[in-house]
């Protein structure tokens, strides 16, 4: 199958478990989970980060210390304001993808990475994946 195609299918269900997991827990439960380095939602170079509407981070899967601070004004590699993006996307659409460049942790190359985001009552809940990394979850391609 599309491999490229597949690990954004994963992103997406990854969102699709946080977001069900949220309905299911509440807010302060979830947001403790997403941030929970060893939970459920961080697996390998995946995780779960979620903003609110104006780009403050309400929980990050591999760094707590981004919580509560706010990164609307973020940009990536090549200058590009995508956390704006993100949030002018899930306000006016519900969800969506956008695209930066980032630095991988592991390889500590930069990039080309996709982020797919859906708001849910007041949170904005992201999953970002390199578009050319294989990624460990087990989801099956579509």
């Amino acid at each position: 199958c599309n491999m490229s195609k597949r690990v954004q299918e994963d992103a997406k269900k990854w969102v699709d478990k946080a977001v069900h997991f949220y309905n299911a827990s509440g807010k302060r439960i979830a947001l403790a989970e997403y941030t929970n380095p060893h939970g459920q939602f961080v697996q390998g170079e995946m995780y779960i980060y979620v903003l609110n509407r104006k780009g403050t981070m309400l929980a990050h899967g591999v760094n707590e210390r981004f919580v509560g601070e706010d990164f609307s004004d973020l940009k990536d590699s090549d200058g590009k304001s995508f956390i704006k993006d993100i949030l002018e996307t899930a306000n006016t659409q519900g969800s969506g993808w956008v695209e930066y460049k980032w630095s991988n942790p592991v390889t500590k190359e930069v990039l080309p990475k996709k982020v797919y985001f859906k708001k849910v009552d007041d949170l904005i809940i992201c999953s970002g994946v390199y578009k050319h990394v294989i990624y460990p979850l087990k989801f099956s391609c579509i």
